[in-house]
Protein backbone atom coordinates (compact mmCIF):
# COMPACT_ATOMS: atom_id res chain seq x y z
CA UNK A 1 0.00 0.00 0.00
CA UNK A 2 1.11 3.31 -1.11
CA UNK A 3 1.32 6.09 2.07
CA UNK A 4 0.25 9.66 1.09
CA UNK A 5 2.93 12.18 2.06
CA UNK A 6 2.63 14.53 5.09
CA UNK A 7 -0.14 17.69 5.33
CA UNK A 8 1.21 20.47 3.31
CA UNK A 9 4.16 18.19 1.41
CA UNK A 10 3.77 17.79 -2.17
CA UNK A 11 5.00 14.28 -2.85
CA UNK A 12 8.53 13.98 -4.42
CA UNK A 13 9.04 12.27 -7.72
CA UNK A 14 11.27 9.66 -8.19
CA UNK A 15 13.99 10.06 -10.84
CA UNK A 16 13.86 7.25 -12.66
CA UNK A 17 17.70 5.50 -13.13
CA UNK A 18 19.35 5.70 -16.15
CA UNK A 19 18.37 3.08 -18.72
CA UNK A 20 15.44 1.97 -16.55
CA UNK A 21 12.06 0.58 -18.65
CA UNK A 22 8.89 2.64 -18.80
CA UNK A 23 6.79 1.79 -16.26
CA UNK A 24 9.14 0.02 -13.82
CA UNK A 25 8.45 0.30 -10.52
CA UNK A 26 11.89 2.41 -8.80
CA UNK A 27 13.00 1.45 -4.70
CA UNK A 28 11.81 4.55 -3.19
CA UNK A 29 13.12 5.87 0.26
CA UNK A 30 10.94 6.20 3.83
CA UNK A 31 11.04 10.23 3.14
CA UNK A 32 8.92 9.39 -0.18
CA UNK A 33 6.69 6.07 0.73
CA UNK A 34 5.74 7.01 3.55
CA UNK A 35 4.17 9.73 6.11
CA UNK A 36 6.64 11.32 8.78
CA UNK A 37 3.76 10.48 11.17
CA UNK A 38 4.41 6.32 10.84
CA UNK A 39 8.02 6.53 11.92
CA UNK A 40 7.39 9.17 14.57
CA UNK A 41 4.47 7.27 16.35
CA UNK A 42 6.36 3.83 15.82
CA UNK A 43 9.56 5.78 17.55
CA UNK A 44 7.14 8.02 20.34
CA UNK A 45 8.88 11.40 19.01
CA UNK A 46 7.68 14.05 16.75
CA UNK A 47 7.43 14.59 13.57
CA UNK A 48 10.13 17.06 13.64
CA UNK A 49 12.85 15.23 14.95
CA UNK A 50 12.33 12.03 12.73
CA UNK A 51 12.92 14.54 9.79
CA UNK A 52 16.14 15.66 11.87
CA UNK A 53 17.38 12.55 11.93
CA UNK A 54 16.49 11.41 8.69
CA UNK A 55 18.42 14.35 7.03
CA UNK A 56 21.39 13.68 9.55
CA UNK A 57 20.53 17.18 10.94
CA UNK A 58 22.46 17.99 14.52
CA UNK A 59 20.47 18.58 18.02
CA UNK A 60 18.95 15.06 18.17
CA UNK A 61 19.83 13.08 21.47
CA UNK A 62 21.99 9.57 20.82
CA UNK A 63 18.97 7.86 22.33
CA UNK A 64 16.36 10.03 20.80
CA UNK A 65 18.28 9.25 17.54
CA UNK A 66 18.46 5.43 17.58
CA UNK A 67 14.96 5.39 18.31
CA UNK A 68 14.31 6.93 15.08
CA UNK A 69 16.53 4.40 13.11
CA UNK A 70 14.83 1.02 14.99
CA UNK A 71 11.56 2.45 14.30
CA UNK A 72 12.64 2.20 10.64
CA UNK A 73 13.58 -1.49 11.32
CA UNK A 74 10.39 -2.59 12.42
CA UNK A 75 7.94 -0.48 9.95
CA UNK A 76 10.31 -2.20 7.31
CA UNK A 77 11.86 0.53 5.47
CA UNK A 78 15.88 0.40 4.01
CA UNK A 79 17.87 3.15 6.38
CA UNK A 80 18.87 6.42 4.07
CA UNK A 81 22.16 6.10 2.83
CA UNK A 82 23.71 8.69 5.15
CA UNK A 83 22.14 6.77 8.42
CA UNK A 84 23.78 3.46 7.65
CA UNK A 85 26.71 3.13 10.31
CA UNK A 86 29.91 2.09 8.75
CA UNK A 87 31.42 -1.26 9.75
CA UNK A 88 33.78 -1.44 12.42
CA UNK A 89 34.89 -5.05 10.99
CA UNK A 90 33.88 -8.38 11.26
CA UNK A 91 32.94 -10.64 14.73
CA UNK A 92 32.56 -14.03 14.44
CA UNK A 93 30.20 -16.18 16.53
CA UNK A 94 30.45 -19.68 16.91
CA UNK A 95 28.02 -21.82 18.53
CA UNK A 96 27.22 -25.64 18.64
CA UNK A 97 23.90 -26.87 16.38
CA UNK A 98 20.72 -24.57 16.00
CA UNK A 99 18.21 -27.29 16.97
CA UNK A 100 18.34 -25.93 20.81
CA UNK A 101 16.59 -22.69 20.55
CA UNK A 102 18.87 -21.58 23.58
CA UNK A 103 21.22 -20.99 21.03
CA UNK A 104 19.24 -19.09 18.29
CA UNK A 105 18.11 -16.60 20.95
CA UNK A 106 21.72 -15.87 22.31
CA UNK A 107 22.85 -15.42 18.84
CA UNK A 108 20.20 -12.81 18.04
CA UNK A 109 21.04 -10.80 21.07
CA UNK A 110 24.62 -11.15 20.31
CA UNK A 111 24.17 -10.36 16.82
CA UNK A 112 22.31 -7.14 17.81
CA UNK A 113 24.67 -5.63 20.96
CA UNK A 114 27.59 -6.03 17.48
CA UNK A 115 25.25 -4.39 15.12
CA UNK A 116 24.34 -1.57 17.26
CA UNK A 117 28.32 -1.00 18.29
CA UNK A 118 28.93 -0.98 14.59
CA UNK A 119 30.30 -4.29 13.72
CA UNK A 120 29.06 -6.88 11.48
CA UNK A 121 28.55 -10.66 13.10
CA UNK A 122 29.59 -13.74 11.26
CA UNK A 123 27.77 -16.60 12.52
CA UNK A 124 29.41 -19.89 12.43
CA UNK A 125 27.75 -22.93 13.47
CA UNK A 126 28.61 -26.88 13.98
CA UNK A 127 26.92 -29.29 12.95
CA UNK A 128 27.19 -33.05 13.40
CA UNK A 129 29.76 -34.13 10.70
CA UNK A 130 30.63 -30.53 9.44
CA UNK A 131 33.27 -28.17 10.23
CA UNK A 132 34.88 -28.19 13.85
CA UNK A 133 35.20 -25.27 16.32
CA UNK A 134 39.12 -25.44 15.15
CA UNK A 135 38.11 -25.09 11.60
CA UNK A 136 35.33 -22.43 12.16
CA UNK A 137 38.24 -20.80 13.93
CA UNK A 138 40.51 -21.09 10.94
CA UNK A 139 38.01 -19.50 8.12
CA UNK A 140 37.16 -16.66 10.84
CA UNK A 141 40.87 -15.99 11.48
CA UNK A 142 41.69 -16.10 7.63
CA UNK A 143 38.68 -13.57 7.29
CA UNK A 144 40.35 -10.98 9.61
CA UNK A 145 37.95 -10.97 12.30
CA UNK A 146 38.22 -8.01 15.02
CA UNK A 147 37.53 -10.89 17.77
CA UNK A 148 35.35 -14.25 18.35
CA UNK A 149 32.82 -15.27 20.46
CA UNK A 150 32.32 -18.85 21.37
CA UNK A 151 29.50 -19.79 22.87
CA UNK A 152 29.18 -23.40 24.52
CA UNK A 153 32.52 -24.73 22.86
CA UNK A 154 35.19 -26.91 24.12
CA UNK A 155 36.18 -24.58 26.19
CA UNK A 156 33.22 -25.95 28.57
CA UNK A 157 34.81 -29.80 27.95
CA UNK A 158 37.20 -31.07 30.78
CA UNK A 159 38.56 -33.56 28.44
CA UNK A 160 39.64 -30.96 25.69
CA UNK A 161 43.16 -29.61 24.62
CA UNK A 162 42.86 -25.81 26.19
CA UNK A 163 45.79 -24.95 24.58
CA UNK A 164 44.03 -24.29 21.07
CA UNK A 165 43.01 -20.66 23.02
CA UNK A 166 46.30 -20.04 24.39
CA UNK A 167 47.21 -20.21 20.93
CA UNK A 168 44.81 -18.15 19.14
CA UNK A 169 45.95 -15.35 21.88
CA UNK A 170 48.71 -15.63 20.57
CA UNK A 171 47.78 -14.65 17.04
CA UNK A 172 46.39 -11.53 18.98
CA UNK A 173 42.70 -12.73 18.38
CA UNK A 174 40.41 -11.31 21.54
CA UNK A 175 37.72 -14.19 22.14
CA UNK A 176 35.12 -14.59 24.94
CA UNK A 177 34.15 -17.68 25.98
CA UNK A 178 30.55 -17.95 27.13
CA UNK A 179 28.61 -21.04 28.97
CA UNK A 180 31.78 -22.91 30.18
CA UNK A 181 34.87 -22.24 32.50
CA UNK A 182 38.44 -23.68 32.40
CA UNK A 183 40.98 -22.15 34.70
CA UNK A 184 43.82 -23.05 32.20
CA UNK A 185 42.22 -19.98 29.82
CA UNK A 186 43.76 -17.03 30.26
CA UNK A 187 39.98 -15.11 28.57
CA UNK A 188 36.91 -13.53 30.18
CA UNK A 189 34.46 -16.06 30.60
CA UNK A 190 30.27 -15.77 30.81
CA UNK A 191 28.27 -18.01 32.72
CA UNK A 192 25.05 -18.15 34.30
CA UNK A 193 24.94 -19.60 37.97
CA UNK A 194 24.34 -23.32 37.07
CA UNK A 195 24.20 -24.42 41.02
CA UNK A 196 22.41 -21.30 41.61
CA UNK A 197 19.29 -22.76 39.11
CA UNK A 198 19.47 -26.14 40.97
CA UNK A 199 18.82 -24.35 44.51
CA UNK A 200 15.87 -22.43 42.61
CA UNK A 201 14.40 -25.74 41.26
CA UNK A 202 14.80 -28.10 43.92
CA UNK A 203 13.35 -25.41 46.83
CA UNK A 204 10.52 -25.00 44.60
CA UNK A 205 9.90 -28.36 44.59
CA UNK A 206 10.57 -29.52 48.17
CA UNK A 207 8.43 -26.36 48.48
CA UNK A 208 5.62 -28.30 46.81
CA UNK A 209 6.22 -30.99 49.03
CA UNK A 210 8.42 -33.86 46.87
CA UNK A 211 11.62 -35.51 48.49
CA UNK A 212 11.64 -37.73 45.34
CA UNK A 213 13.67 -35.46 43.24
CA UNK A 214 15.40 -36.69 39.96
CA UNK A 215 18.17 -34.82 37.79
CA UNK A 216 18.25 -35.20 33.98
CA UNK A 217 21.28 -33.80 32.29
CA UNK A 218 23.89 -33.95 29.70
CA UNK A 219 27.54 -36.11 29.39
CA UNK A 220 29.49 -35.17 33.04
CA UNK A 221 32.78 -34.28 31.40
CA UNK A 222 30.85 -30.84 30.78
CA UNK A 223 31.76 -27.78 33.07
CA UNK A 224 27.96 -26.36 33.10
CA UNK A 225 26.97 -30.44 33.69
CA UNK A 226 29.17 -30.15 36.65
CA UNK A 227 28.38 -27.59 38.46
CA UNK A 228 24.67 -28.53 37.84
CA UNK A 229 25.61 -31.85 39.59
CA UNK A 230 27.12 -29.74 42.76
CA UNK A 231 24.10 -27.72 43.34
CA UNK A 232 21.49 -30.23 43.16
CA UNK A 233 23.42 -32.79 45.53
CA UNK A 234 23.96 -29.97 47.85
CA UNK A 235 20.20 -28.56 47.57
CA UNK A 236 19.06 -32.36 48.51
CA UNK A 237 21.12 -32.48 50.79
CA UNK A 238 20.38 -29.05 52.58
CA UNK A 239 17.26 -29.60 52.18
CA UNK A 240 16.23 -33.34 52.16
CA UNK A 241 18.95 -34.38 54.71
CA UNK A 242 20.05 -36.98 51.73
CA UNK A 243 23.70 -38.00 51.54
CA UNK A 244 25.59 -36.49 48.10
CA UNK A 245 26.29 -40.64 47.74
CA UNK A 246 22.73 -41.62 47.35
CA UNK A 247 21.84 -38.36 45.72
CA UNK A 248 24.53 -39.26 43.06
CA UNK A 249 23.47 -43.43 42.98
CA UNK A 250 19.94 -43.01 42.38
CA UNK A 251 18.66 -39.57 41.54
CA UNK A 252 20.74 -38.52 38.59
CA UNK A 253 20.70 -39.41 35.27
CA UNK A 254 22.83 -38.58 32.25
CA UNK A 255 21.94 -38.18 28.31
CA UNK A 256 21.96 -35.83 25.37
CA UNK A 257 20.87 -32.36 25.55
CA UNK A 258 17.93 -33.22 23.02
CA UNK A 259 14.25 -34.16 23.66
CA UNK A 260 14.92 -38.13 23.18
CA UNK A 261 17.82 -37.79 25.67
CA UNK A 262 15.40 -36.09 28.03
CA UNK A 263 13.20 -39.21 27.60
CA UNK A 264 15.71 -41.59 28.27
CA UNK A 265 16.85 -39.84 31.15
CA UNK A 266 13.38 -39.56 32.85
CA UNK A 267 12.40 -43.14 32.13
CA UNK A 268 14.33 -45.05 34.78
CA UNK A 269 14.12 -41.80 37.40
CA UNK A 270 10.36 -42.51 36.73
CA UNK A 271 10.81 -46.15 37.45
CA UNK A 272 12.78 -45.19 40.63
CA UNK A 273 9.69 -43.51 41.71
CA UNK A 274 10.68 -40.14 41.33
CA UNK A 275 7.80 -37.63 41.70
CA UNK A 276 9.72 -34.75 40.57
CA UNK A 277 12.95 -34.20 37.71
CA UNK A 278 14.80 -31.28 36.76
CA UNK A 279 16.03 -31.59 33.83
CA UNK A 280 19.45 -29.16 32.48
CA UNK A 281 17.55 -28.35 29.17
CA UNK A 282 14.00 -27.29 28.22
CA UNK A 283 14.24 -29.83 25.32
CA UNK A 284 15.37 -32.31 27.58
CA UNK A 285 12.19 -31.32 30.07
CA UNK A 286 9.62 -32.21 26.88
CA UNK A 287 11.35 -35.25 26.44
CA UNK A 288 10.83 -35.90 30.32
CA UNK A 289 7.16 -35.10 29.76
CA UNK A 290 6.79 -37.69 26.81
CA UNK A 291 8.57 -40.50 28.74
CA UNK A 292 6.00 -39.70 31.59
CA UNK A 293 2.93 -40.08 29.52
CA UNK A 294 4.05 -42.79 27.73
CA UNK A 295 3.87 -44.67 31.16
CA UNK A 296 0.00 -43.31 31.74
CA UNK A 297 1.43 -40.60 34.17
CA UNK A 298 -0.11 -36.76 33.50
CA UNK A 299 2.14 -33.71 34.67
CA UNK A 300 1.94 -32.60 36.56
CA UNK A 301 -1.07 -34.47 38.42
CA UNK A 302 1.58 -37.53 38.52
CA UNK A 303 4.90 -36.21 37.84
CA UNK A 304 6.55 -32.36 38.30
CA UNK A 305 8.77 -31.43 35.43
CA UNK A 306 10.78 -28.38 35.76
CA UNK A 307 13.21 -27.46 32.67
CA UNK A 308 16.58 -24.86 32.02
CA UNK A 309 16.69 -22.23 29.89
CA UNK A 310 13.00 -20.73 28.77
CA UNK A 311 13.47 -21.13 25.44
CA UNK A 312 11.55 -19.39 22.95
CA UNK A 313 7.54 -20.57 23.04
CA UNK A 314 8.41 -22.97 26.01
CA UNK A 315 5.34 -21.15 27.41
CA UNK A 316 3.59 -22.51 25.26
CA UNK A 317 3.77 -26.51 26.05
CA UNK A 318 1.14 -28.48 27.10
CA UNK A 319 1.75 -27.89 29.60
CA UNK A 320 3.22 -24.67 29.98
CA UNK A 321 6.88 -25.57 31.29
CA UNK A 322 8.15 -24.65 34.77
CA UNK A 323 12.02 -23.68 34.00
CA UNK A 324 14.93 -21.57 35.54
CA UNK A 325 15.51 -18.59 33.08
CA UNK A 326 18.81 -18.14 31.40
CA UNK A 327 19.68 -14.77 31.38
CA UNK A 328 20.36 -14.51 27.91
CA UNK A 329 20.02 -10.93 27.28
CA UNK A 330 22.14 -10.14 30.04
CA UNK A 331 25.00 -12.46 28.98
CA UNK A 332 24.73 -11.70 25.83
CA UNK A 333 25.16 -8.23 26.15
CA UNK A 334 28.07 -8.78 28.68
CA UNK A 335 30.04 -11.15 25.81
CA UNK A 336 29.90 -8.08 23.22
CA UNK A 337 31.07 -5.34 25.89
CA UNK A 338 33.44 -7.69 26.76
CA UNK A 339 34.96 -8.71 23.52
CA UNK A 340 35.02 -4.77 22.21
CA UNK A 341 37.22 -3.60 25.70
CA UNK A 342 39.84 -6.80 24.82
CA UNK A 343 39.74 -5.40 20.95
CA UNK A 344 40.05 -1.80 22.12
CA UNK A 345 42.95 -2.91 24.43
CA UNK A 346 41.36 -2.41 27.61
CA UNK A 347 40.75 -5.96 28.49
CA UNK A 348 38.45 -6.56 31.38
CA UNK A 349 40.35 -8.90 34.12
CA UNK A 350 41.13 -13.12 32.83
CA UNK A 351 37.73 -14.03 35.33
CA UNK A 352 34.73 -15.17 34.90
CA UNK A 353 31.54 -12.89 35.21
CA UNK A 354 28.28 -14.81 36.78
CA UNK A 355 24.91 -13.94 36.04
CA UNK A 356 21.85 -14.90 37.97
CA UNK A 357 19.13 -17.49 36.73
CA UNK A 358 15.21 -16.86 37.54
CA UNK A 359 12.56 -19.36 38.37
CA UNK A 360 9.46 -19.29 36.38
CA UNK A 361 6.62 -21.07 37.59
CA UNK A 362 4.15 -22.43 35.00
CA UNK A 363 1.68 -25.53 34.87
CA UNK A 364 4.25 -28.11 35.06
CA UNK A 365 5.02 -28.34 38.73
CA UNK A 366 2.22 -29.13 41.10
CA UNK A 367 2.20 -30.37 45.04
CA UNK A 368 3.08 -34.18 45.50
CA UNK A 369 0.75 -36.83 44.33
CA UNK A 370 -0.95 -38.36 47.53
Amino acid sequence: MTHQPAAGRPAARPRRPSGARAGARPVQSPGVTTRLADIAAQAGVSEATVSRVLNGKPGVAATTRQSVLAALDVLGYERPVRLRQRSEGLVGLITPELENPIFPALAQVIGQALTRQGYTPVLATQTPGGSTEDELTEMLVDRGVAGIIYVSGLHADTTADMERYERLRARQVPFVLVDGFSPKVQAPFISPDDRAAMTLAVTHLVSLGHTRIGLALGPKRFVPVQRKIEGFVKAMQDQLGLSPQTVEAELIQHSLYTLEGGQAAATPLIERQCTAIVCASDMMALGAIRAARQQGLQVPRDVSVVGFDDSTLIAFTDPPLTTVRKPVPAMGQAAVRTLLEEIAGTPAPHSEFVFMPELVVRGSTASVPR
